[in-house]
Protein backbone atom coordinates (compact mmCIF):
# COMPACT_ATOMS: atom_id res chain seq x y z
CA UNK A 1 0.00 0.00 0.00
CA UNK A 2 1.25 3.56 -0.89
CA UNK A 3 -0.21 7.08 -0.22
CA UNK A 4 0.15 9.73 -2.48
CA UNK A 5 -0.82 13.40 -2.01
CA UNK A 6 -1.63 16.47 -4.20
CA UNK A 7 -0.63 19.97 -3.36
CA UNK A 8 -4.84 20.42 -2.03
CA UNK A 9 -4.15 19.30 1.77
CA UNK A 10 -0.51 18.13 2.23
CA UNK A 11 -0.84 18.08 6.31
CA UNK A 12 -3.64 15.82 6.37
CA UNK A 13 -2.13 13.51 4.12
CA UNK A 14 1.17 13.60 6.24
CA UNK A 15 -1.58 13.04 9.08
CA UNK A 16 -2.94 10.11 7.56
CA UNK A 17 0.36 8.30 6.23
CA UNK A 18 1.70 9.31 9.65
CA UNK A 19 -1.36 7.12 11.41
CA UNK A 20 -0.74 4.19 8.85
CA UNK A 21 3.08 4.80 9.59
CA UNK A 22 4.24 4.68 6.14
CA UNK A 23 5.48 7.21 4.17
CA UNK A 24 3.65 9.68 1.95
CA UNK A 25 4.89 8.29 -1.76
CA UNK A 26 7.72 10.30 -3.29
CA UNK A 27 5.90 12.38 -6.03
CA UNK A 28 6.46 15.51 -7.74
CA UNK A 29 3.16 18.21 -8.21
CA UNK A 30 4.34 21.28 -10.10
CA UNK A 31 3.31 23.80 -12.61
CA UNK A 32 5.10 24.80 -16.24
CA UNK A 33 5.41 28.36 -16.64
CA UNK A 34 1.86 28.40 -18.38
CA UNK A 35 -0.04 26.66 -14.75
CA UNK A 36 -0.26 23.62 -16.59
CA UNK A 37 -0.01 20.93 -14.33
CA UNK A 38 2.89 18.38 -14.67
CA UNK A 39 3.23 15.12 -12.19
CA UNK A 40 5.75 12.57 -11.76
CA UNK A 41 6.50 9.68 -9.57
CA UNK A 42 9.55 9.08 -8.41
CA UNK A 43 9.27 5.67 -6.91
CA UNK A 44 7.82 2.52 -8.44
CA UNK A 45 4.61 1.78 -7.63
CA UNK A 46 3.95 -1.05 -10.65
CA UNK A 47 1.42 -3.40 -8.99
CA UNK A 48 1.00 -1.50 -6.00
CA UNK A 49 -2.20 -0.41 -3.88
CA UNK A 50 -2.06 3.21 -4.25
CA UNK A 51 -4.59 5.43 -2.09
CA UNK A 52 -4.75 9.53 -3.78
CA UNK A 53 -5.31 12.30 -0.88
CA UNK A 54 -7.02 15.34 -2.69
CA UNK A 55 -9.88 17.26 -1.60
CA UNK A 56 -11.14 19.07 -4.68
CA UNK A 57 -11.41 22.53 -2.48
CA UNK A 58 -10.67 26.19 -3.59
CA UNK A 59 -8.93 26.72 -5.80
CA UNK A 60 -11.84 23.40 -7.43
CA UNK A 61 -10.81 23.38 -10.75
CA UNK A 62 -6.92 23.32 -10.20
CA UNK A 63 -7.06 20.50 -7.31
CA UNK A 64 -9.67 18.31 -9.68
CA UNK A 65 -6.75 18.27 -12.33
CA UNK A 66 -4.47 17.41 -10.10
CA UNK A 67 -6.46 14.68 -8.98
CA UNK A 68 -7.24 13.28 -12.36
CA UNK A 69 -3.59 13.59 -13.77
CA UNK A 70 -2.25 12.05 -10.86
CA UNK A 71 -4.80 8.83 -11.18
CA UNK A 72 -3.73 9.14 -14.82
CA UNK A 73 0.25 8.91 -13.95
CA UNK A 74 -0.80 5.86 -11.49
CA UNK A 75 -2.62 4.43 -14.09
CA UNK A 76 0.48 4.53 -16.81
CA UNK A 77 2.99 3.41 -14.25
CA UNK A 78 0.68 0.32 -13.75
CA UNK A 79 -0.34 1.00 -10.20
CA UNK A 80 -2.71 -2.46 -9.16
CA UNK A 81 -5.25 -0.65 -8.02
CA UNK A 82 -6.02 3.10 -7.65
CA UNK A 83 -8.20 4.55 -5.09
CA UNK A 84 -9.21 8.46 -5.29
CA UNK A 85 -9.49 9.75 -1.29
CA UNK A 86 -10.99 12.95 -1.47
CA UNK A 87 -12.20 14.31 1.68
CA UNK A 88 -14.61 17.22 0.40
CA UNK A 89 -15.99 16.31 -2.87
CA UNK A 90 -16.59 20.01 -4.95
CA UNK A 91 -19.08 20.70 -6.93
CA UNK A 92 -21.07 18.56 -4.55
CA UNK A 93 -23.70 21.02 -4.40
CA UNK A 94 -24.61 20.87 -7.81
CA UNK A 95 -26.04 17.41 -7.82
CA UNK A 96 -29.75 17.91 -9.50
CA UNK A 97 -31.19 20.29 -12.11
CA UNK A 98 -32.98 22.88 -9.94
CA UNK A 99 -34.04 24.23 -13.44
CA UNK A 100 -33.86 23.77 -16.74
CA UNK A 101 -30.60 24.41 -18.55
CA UNK A 102 -28.69 23.81 -15.41
CA UNK A 103 -26.20 20.97 -15.31
CA UNK A 104 -25.48 17.94 -12.93
CA UNK A 105 -21.98 19.03 -12.11
CA UNK A 106 -21.43 16.68 -9.43
CA UNK A 107 -22.11 13.60 -11.78
CA UNK A 108 -19.74 15.22 -14.94
CA UNK A 109 -17.05 15.23 -11.90
CA UNK A 110 -17.87 11.41 -11.10
CA UNK A 111 -17.57 10.75 -14.51
CA UNK A 112 -14.34 12.21 -14.98
CA UNK A 113 -12.68 10.55 -12.00
CA UNK A 114 -13.72 7.01 -13.51
CA UNK A 115 -12.36 7.78 -16.64
CA UNK A 116 -9.50 9.09 -15.45
CA UNK A 117 -8.75 5.48 -14.27
CA UNK A 118 -9.65 5.58 -10.68
CA UNK A 119 -10.79 2.04 -9.23
CA UNK A 120 -12.55 3.61 -6.13
CA UNK A 121 -13.26 6.43 -4.44
CA UNK A 122 -13.12 7.64 -0.69
CA UNK A 123 -15.12 10.59 0.84
CA UNK A 124 -16.39 11.82 3.94
CA UNK A 125 -19.64 13.18 4.35
CA UNK A 126 -21.02 13.84 0.69
CA UNK A 127 -23.44 16.80 0.15
CA UNK A 128 -26.23 14.60 -0.96
CA UNK A 129 -26.24 10.23 -0.51
CA UNK A 130 -26.99 10.37 -4.02
CA UNK A 131 -23.79 10.96 -5.11
CA UNK A 132 -22.38 7.56 -4.29
CA UNK A 133 -24.66 6.25 -7.51
CA UNK A 134 -23.15 8.91 -9.90
CA UNK A 135 -19.83 6.51 -9.60
CA UNK A 136 -19.97 3.33 -11.48
CA UNK A 137 -16.83 2.03 -9.06
CA UNK A 138 -16.77 1.39 -5.56
CA UNK A 139 -17.66 4.43 -3.42
CA UNK A 140 -17.27 4.98 0.60
CA UNK A 141 -18.93 7.39 2.16
CA UNK A 142 -17.60 7.84 5.60
CA UNK A 143 -19.08 10.23 8.72
CA UNK A 144 -17.25 12.89 11.04
CA UNK A 145 -20.18 12.44 13.12
CA UNK A 146 -18.55 10.00 15.69
CA UNK A 147 -15.39 12.15 15.98
CA UNK A 148 -17.80 15.05 16.61
CA UNK A 149 -20.08 13.11 19.22
CA UNK A 150 -16.73 12.43 21.28
CA UNK A 151 -15.70 16.01 20.75
CA UNK A 152 -19.57 17.30 22.06
CA UNK A 153 -19.39 14.89 25.04
CA UNK A 154 -16.13 15.59 25.70
CA UNK A 155 -16.94 19.78 25.97
CA UNK A 156 -20.45 19.68 26.38
CA UNK A 157 -21.41 16.42 28.09
CA UNK A 158 -22.87 18.40 31.74
CA UNK A 159 -25.09 20.61 29.91
CA UNK A 160 -28.48 19.93 28.62
CA UNK A 161 -27.78 19.55 24.97
CA UNK A 162 -30.23 20.33 21.93
CA UNK A 163 -29.05 19.24 18.22
CA UNK A 164 -30.02 21.63 15.87
CA UNK A 165 -30.35 21.07 12.11
CA UNK A 166 -30.30 24.71 10.64
CA UNK A 167 -33.15 23.80 7.53
CA UNK A 168 -35.42 20.62 6.80
CA UNK A 169 -32.58 18.52 4.50
CA UNK A 170 -30.16 18.47 7.02
CA UNK A 171 -32.61 16.27 9.84
CA UNK A 172 -31.16 12.97 9.21
CA UNK A 173 -28.06 14.02 9.69
CA UNK A 174 -28.87 16.19 13.11
CA UNK A 175 -30.43 13.04 14.26
CA UNK A 176 -28.17 10.58 13.30
CA UNK A 177 -25.66 12.90 15.71
CA UNK A 178 -28.61 13.38 17.99
CA UNK A 179 -28.89 9.42 18.74
CA UNK A 180 -24.80 9.48 19.35
CA UNK A 181 -25.24 12.10 21.98
CA UNK A 182 -27.63 9.74 24.27
CA UNK A 183 -30.76 10.42 22.05
CA UNK A 184 -30.73 13.93 22.84
CA UNK A 185 -33.84 16.44 21.47
CA UNK A 186 -33.69 17.52 17.99
CA UNK A 187 -34.85 21.36 16.83
CA UNK A 188 -34.62 22.11 13.31
CA UNK A 189 -34.63 26.01 11.99
CA UNK A 190 -37.14 26.46 9.06
CA UNK A 191 -35.39 28.83 6.77
CA UNK A 192 -36.67 30.63 3.52
CA UNK A 193 -33.66 30.63 0.98
CA UNK A 194 -34.28 33.69 -1.43
CA UNK A 195 -31.38 33.06 -3.55
CA UNK A 196 -27.81 30.86 -3.16
CA UNK A 197 -25.70 32.68 -0.23
CA UNK A 198 -28.26 34.19 1.64
CA UNK A 199 -31.16 33.13 3.70
CA UNK A 200 -33.77 34.27 5.58
CA UNK A 201 -34.93 32.73 9.47
CA UNK A 202 -38.42 32.21 9.85
CA UNK A 203 -38.95 29.93 11.81
CA UNK A 204 -37.34 27.30 15.42
CA UNK A 205 -39.08 23.97 15.40
CA UNK A 206 -38.48 22.81 18.88
CA UNK A 207 -38.26 24.19 22.36
CA UNK A 208 -34.78 25.69 22.74
CA UNK A 209 -35.09 27.80 25.83
CA UNK A 210 -32.23 26.94 28.58
CA UNK A 211 -30.72 24.42 26.56
CA UNK A 212 -26.85 24.40 24.66
CA UNK A 213 -27.41 24.17 20.97
CA UNK A 214 -25.03 22.08 19.15
CA UNK A 215 -25.99 23.18 14.69
CA UNK A 216 -24.81 19.91 12.97
CA UNK A 217 -24.11 20.40 9.03
CA UNK A 218 -21.84 19.42 6.29
CA UNK A 219 -20.77 22.72 4.62
CA UNK A 220 -20.10 26.19 5.42
CA UNK A 221 -19.36 28.46 2.48
CA UNK A 222 -20.37 32.37 3.17
CA UNK A 223 -21.83 31.28 6.70
CA UNK A 224 -24.80 33.22 6.17
CA UNK A 225 -27.39 30.92 6.73
CA UNK A 226 -25.79 29.53 9.85
CA UNK A 227 -24.95 33.16 11.37
CA UNK A 228 -28.92 33.91 10.96
CA UNK A 229 -29.84 30.30 12.74
CA UNK A 230 -27.27 31.34 15.40
CA UNK A 231 -28.81 34.11 16.29
CA UNK A 232 -32.52 33.29 16.03
CA UNK A 233 -31.66 30.21 18.34
CA UNK A 234 -30.15 32.61 20.88
CA UNK A 235 -33.51 34.76 20.48
CA UNK A 236 -35.38 32.06 21.69
CA UNK A 237 -33.62 31.68 24.24
CA UNK A 238 -30.85 29.01 23.66
CA UNK A 239 -28.23 29.60 26.55
CA UNK A 240 -25.10 29.12 23.88
CA UNK A 241 -25.24 27.53 20.00
CA UNK A 242 -22.53 25.54 19.08
CA UNK A 243 -21.78 24.48 15.23
CA UNK A 244 -19.99 21.47 14.59
CA UNK A 245 -19.56 21.38 10.58
CA UNK A 246 -18.01 18.91 8.02
CA UNK A 247 -16.35 20.83 5.70
CA UNK A 248 -15.23 24.40 6.34
CA UNK A 249 -15.09 25.97 3.02
CA UNK A 250 -15.40 29.52 4.37
CA UNK A 251 -15.47 31.94 1.68
CA UNK A 252 -15.23 35.56 1.27
CA UNK A 253 -15.95 37.25 4.55
CA UNK A 254 -17.27 34.29 6.08
CA UNK A 255 -14.19 33.93 8.62
CA UNK A 256 -15.52 37.66 9.53
CA UNK A 257 -18.79 37.03 10.01
CA UNK A 258 -18.40 34.05 12.24
CA UNK A 259 -16.27 36.30 14.40
CA UNK A 260 -18.93 38.67 14.78
CA UNK A 261 -21.47 35.97 15.12
CA UNK A 262 -23.74 34.72 17.96
CA UNK A 263 -21.93 31.85 17.93
CA UNK A 264 -19.98 30.65 21.02
CA UNK A 265 -17.75 28.19 18.31
CA UNK A 266 -17.51 26.86 14.81
CA UNK A 267 -15.76 23.64 15.00
CA UNK A 268 -14.71 22.20 11.68
CA UNK A 269 -12.86 19.15 10.12
CA UNK A 270 -8.97 19.60 8.56
CA UNK A 271 -10.57 17.80 5.36
CA UNK A 272 -10.10 21.48 3.63
CA UNK A 273 -6.54 23.02 4.46
CA UNK A 274 -7.48 26.07 6.60
CA UNK A 275 -6.76 29.12 5.58
CA UNK A 276 -4.45 31.89 7.80
CA UNK A 277 -7.51 34.07 8.12
CA UNK A 278 -9.56 30.26 9.77
CA UNK A 279 -6.17 29.92 11.89
CA UNK A 280 -6.50 33.25 13.79
CA UNK A 281 -9.46 33.13 14.73
CA UNK A 282 -10.18 32.85 18.76
CA UNK A 283 -13.89 31.20 17.43
CA UNK A 284 -13.39 28.81 15.06
CA UNK A 285 -11.38 25.71 16.15
CA UNK A 286 -10.69 22.43 13.88
CA UNK A 287 -11.00 18.71 14.59
CA UNK A 288 -8.68 16.27 12.36
CA UNK A 289 -10.83 13.65 10.57
CA UNK A 290 -6.89 11.88 9.58
CA UNK A 291 -7.62 8.89 11.87
CA UNK A 292 -10.77 7.91 10.43
CA UNK A 293 -9.57 7.94 6.63
CA UNK A 294 -6.53 6.72 7.54
CA UNK A 295 -8.48 3.84 9.56
CA UNK A 296 -10.84 3.48 6.37
CA UNK A 297 -7.76 2.94 3.99
CA UNK A 298 -6.78 0.85 5.86
CA UNK A 299 -9.19 -1.60 6.13
CA UNK A 300 -10.00 -0.87 2.40
CA UNK A 301 -6.10 -2.42 1.83
CA UNK A 302 -7.25 -5.55 3.92
CA UNK A 303 -10.56 -5.84 2.39
CA UNK A 304 -12.59 -5.67 5.61
CA UNK A 305 -15.90 -3.70 6.46
CA UNK A 306 -15.37 -0.10 6.35
CA UNK A 307 -19.14 0.37 7.57
CA UNK A 308 -18.70 -1.04 11.09
CA UNK A 309 -16.34 1.95 11.52
CA UNK A 310 -19.51 3.44 11.89
CA UNK A 311 -21.63 0.65 14.60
Amino acid sequence: MKIMSGNSNLPLARAIAGYLELPLTDASVRRFADEEIFVEIHENVRGEDVFIVQPTSYPANDNLMELLICIDALRRASAKRITAVVPYFGYARQDRKPGPRTPISAKLVANLITEAGADRVLSADLHAGQIQGFFDIPTDNLYAAPVMAADIQARYGDQSLMVVSPDVGGVVRARALAKRLDNAPLAIVDKRRDKPGQSEVMNIIGDVKGRACILIDDIIDSGGTLCNAAQALMDAGAVSVTAYITHGVLSGAAVSRVNNSALKELVITDSILATDATKNSDRIRVLTIAPLIGEAIRRIADESSVSSLFD
